[in-house]
């Protein structure tokens, strides 16, 4: 590993369209799963100027069953949409929550991918895809994530939070930030270029009214990023390309699924190339991310290493996962191979399996649409929202590794 380097990392806010689009995702699969902690969920859905588009596939008890729509569905799904996008705050002429024409191509799940998945005789569930998922933790920042998008997802939290309460009223929803730090012996030191562009109110592109902005944002990264980070050196792009009053699905189409490395560690580490948002937790591209993700940051926080990397593979149809593989980059205080046996002997875990990583970490529940925005990880657990970001497993994993 080198040890000194520059390195950027890049989030996009809740209005962001992608974002959004995200959002309408997970809202439809915690609908669907507040009626059915079994239903299946593949929501895929597409946003450009006043137009909403659903696709995917479902089963849910009680909703959609036998080829068909229980009463009351379909307006119950737009109306959960609908809501989602009013939240966000979309209340322009090219995107807003009350008028975008809305389409619903939801359709029941294929009867070949369910009788892979479904438990049946001696046939534990298997899983819903083929597919490697990798998970990462390191110490850069006290959640245990990569610093430079650690903080790129805390200057758009802010800044969402100020549009919201009208602390800052210039503000609309779409925004983008990226983060760049100079690291020496493998620690963030300084913060070389910080990048925010944001959509605005009309005027603030020019004059007095530019001039706040600008001054806004600086003040925003100034409460976010540690003093000794930044100086007088640090580069700024604010809104670089000039005006940003079009934006949203209005401004660029948006589609669930694009912003992939923004929902995980910001390119510091491997992606297995599934998406999460919109999918139920028998699609081991959502569940298996986020059990790699709970071992990798458990076994930060036990003091095993300083960085972890693990990856896990799963064949459609088959429940006992393919391979397990953890990587410490050199930090480990024991074997990468010791490691992966004390996980393994694990029971708690389940041996890895869907239903072991759903019913550890109680993933069948509508816990899904506050993740999709502001990253999967490095989130706070609360009740039964971020069970992936626990560290209960920290004794487990030290008693296995002193056995």
């Amino acid at each position: 590993m080198r040890s000194n380097y520059l390195f950027t990392s890049e989030s996009v806010s809740e209005g962001h369209p992608d974002k959004v689009a995200d959002q309408i995702s997970d809202s439809i699969v915690d609908l669907f799963l507040s009626k059915d902690p079994e239903a299946r969920i593949a929501c895929e859905t597409l946003t450009t100027t006043q137009l909403v588009v659903l696709a995917g596939e479902i089963r849910c008890k009680g909703v959609y069953e036998n080829g068909a729509w229980a009463p009351g569905a379909q307006e119950e799904i737009e109306k959960t949409v609908r809501e989602t996008v009013k939240r966000i705050g979309y209340e322009q002429s090219g995107f807003h929550w009350q008028t975008f024409r809305f389409e619903n191509n939801l359709h029941g799940q294929s009867a070949h991918i369910a009788q892979g998945v479904d438990a049946s005789g001696n046939k534990d569930e298997g899983a819903g895809d083929q597919g490697i998922m990798f998970g990462f933790a390191c110490d850069e920042t006290p959640d245990l994530m990569p610093a430079t998008l650690y903080y790129s997802h805390k200057i758009l939290e802010r800044m969402a939070a100020d549009r919201h309460s009208g602390a800052a009223p210039f503000l609309e929803p779409d925004a983008k930030s990226q983060v760049t730090l100079r690291f020496e012996n493998g620690k963030p030191v300084a913060a070389t270029a910080i990048v925010v562009s944001t959509q605005h109110a009309p005027g603030y592109d020019a004059g007095d009214k530019e001039a706040e902005l600008h001054a806004y944002v600086k003040k925003v990264v100034a409460d976010l990023l540690p003093a000794e980070l930044l100086s007088d050196a640090t580069e700024y792009h604010i809104n670089p390309t000039g005006s940003f009053e079009i934006g949203g699905p209005d401004g660029d189409a948006g589609l669930t699924g694009r912003k992939i490395i923004v929902d995980t560690y910001g390119g510091a580490s491997p992606h297995g190339g599934g998406a999460f948002s919109g999918k139920d937790p028998t699609k081991v591209d959502r569940s298996a991310a986020y059990i790699t993700r709970y071992l990798a940051k458990n076994i930060v926080a036990a003091g095993l290493a300083a960085r972890c990397t693990i990856q896990l593979a799963y064949a459609i149809g088959v429940s006992k996962p393919l391979s397990l593989y953890v990587d410490t980059h050199g930090t480990g205080r024991v074997g990468d191979d010791k490691i992966e046996q004390a996980i393994q002997g694990i029971e708690k875990l389940g041996g890895l399996t869907p239903r072991g990583i759903r019913t550890h970490l109680g993933l069948n529940k509508p816990i899904y649409q506050p993740t999709a925005a502001y990253g999967h990880f490095g989130r706070k657990p609360e009740g039964d929202f971020f069970p992936w970001e626990r560290t209960d497993l920290v004794e487990d994993l030290k008693a296995a590794l002193a056995a």
